[in-house]
């Protein structure tokens, strides 16, 4: 264990070369690598690269575009002099911590590629492991941090932060409140520094083009996927067509002769919350099911082979969640604490009951959501989780040869549960 502490605490160098070019046909595109000028724990500056890759014996690399204009078919990709993580600075860190390892920034990037559907509202995601723990909107920065913390608490720890405005004094005070490994946010308010600084190790990034996210929403990058054996696979990024109402598709089929339709169409807050799941979809790693309700993630289930079960794993970790935010409210403690105190007989029982009651009455906080799905149901059973766990619309690829089941499954409740298809899908590996 003292080994493994050590590699953790250990910066290591690295063997990557200052400048790689990468060449597609006729176009070269030129990287340089990011170094940052670092105190050292005697306040001498170092010249640093990134701390270290997925793990502390891997040696990693940050590169930022300085050159060239990639072009390949009707896709324009992003250009030198847009960069956000990739070009970060020392002036950017206002806090090193331990300074940035490959997770904290893939983390903040995956934060980044969310925000930049949510805009037009305060936004808060907190990441862990390159996916979402929570997110929210909310009529302020606060709030929608708070909401974002409260949907899993218990992720949420040792967390990323990345939010969509300057970060204010109110919204900090929760921040520093917490373990956190990053925040990053377009700019800090007088004071606000000196409130995260509370906590010594935190990494605190100013990235100041979070302001003008929005542009890069339909700005396509390369993303290069390396095999074992030295092989590329290489794509355009994901984009995300389902922005409005209108680009929701109603939820129909035809099976042996027969047409069916969802019976009952979705409120305007669910629209609301199908376009936002949506986005946030778009960050979690598939299979996925989420559940969002008023512009909140609930229940994110995320990277499992079946969708039927990361549909169900979604609803235990609403459950779990919405426990452990009660038990704190209440008790001030988690609940898996005050569980640990029930059984070694150090609290009464009832403080328990009554958490798991209060849980089953409200339905987890599930009742009244949105259930978000990345690809079709093959089947109805993912959607028969949805609706006993409270979902009361369901947002889908559609395009199903059974879809005719997952409507009949939102007609055949009750009430009737609305349903609408995307027409695409949104996975990410």
């Amino acid at each position: 264990m003292s080994d493994l502490k050590k590699m953790y605490s250990t910066l290591l160098g690295d063997s990557f070369p200052l400048e790689m070019r990468i060449t597609l046909g006729e176009e070269t595109l030129v990287y340089r690598k990011k170094t940052w000028a670092i105190p050292d724990e005697q306040g001498k500056l170092e010249e640093r690269g990134l701390r270290y890759g997925e793990n502390p014996d891997q040696e990693a690399a940050l590169y930022e575009l300085v050159n060239g204009n990639l072009i390949l078919g009707d896709c324009q990709f992003i250009e030198p002099g847009r960069g956000l993580v990739s070009a970060l600075r020392e002036a950017d860190m206002p806090q090193v911590g331990k300074h940035p390892g490959k997770i904290n920034l893939t983390d903040v990037d995956n934060g980044l590629n969310i925000l930049k559907y949510l805009m037009d509202t305060p936004a808060a995601v907190i990441l862990k492991h390159n996916n979402p723990s929570g997110a929210a909107l909310g009529a302020n920065l606060s709030e929608a941090y708070s909401r974002a913390n409260r949907a899993d608490r218990i992720a949420a720890f040792g967390g990323a932060v990345v939010v969509n405005r300057p970060l204010d004094r109110a919204t900090a005070e929760l921040m520093a409140a917490n373990y956190l490994e990053v925040v990053c946010a377009p700019d800090y308010e007088e004071g606000v520094l000196d409130i995260l600084a509370r906590r010594k190790n935190l990494r605190i990034l100013r990235i100041a083009a979070i302001e003008r996210l929005a542009a890069y929403e339909h700005t396509r990058f390369l993303d290069f996927k390396s095999l074992i054996d030295g092989g590329i696979i290489v794509q355009q990024s994901a984009l995300n067509r389902i922005r409005t109402a209108s680009d929701l598709l109603p939820a129909t089929a035809h099976y042996k002769g027969q047409d069916y339709a969802c019976l009952r169409q979705p409120s305007s807050q669910e629209v609301d919350d199908m376009l936002f799941g949506w986005a946030v979809e778009h960050g979690v790693t598939s299979n996925s099911v989420l559940f969002v309700k008023n512009g909140c993630t609930v229940g994110i289930g995320a990277g499992e082979q079946d969708r039927v079960g990361v549909a169900e794993i979604a609803v235990l970790k609403a459950q779990r969640n919405y426990a452990d935010a009660l038990c704190f409210d209440t008790f001030g403690l988690p609940y898996m604490e005050m569980a640990t105190e029930v059984q070694q007989g150090q609290r009464d029982r009832g403080d328990q009951e009554q958490i798991d009651a209060q849980v089953q009455h409200d339905k987890a906080g599930l009742a009244g959501s949105v259930m978000i799905s990345d690809a079709f149901f093959p089947f109805r059973d993912a959607a028969d989780v949805g609706i006993r766990a409270g979902a009361t619309a369901i947002l889908q690829a559609g395009g199903s040869i059974r879809d005719f089941e997952s409507i009949e499954a939102c007609n055949q409740a009750d009430p009737p549960v609305a349903m609408m298809f995307t027409g695409r899908r949104s996975f990410r590996h």
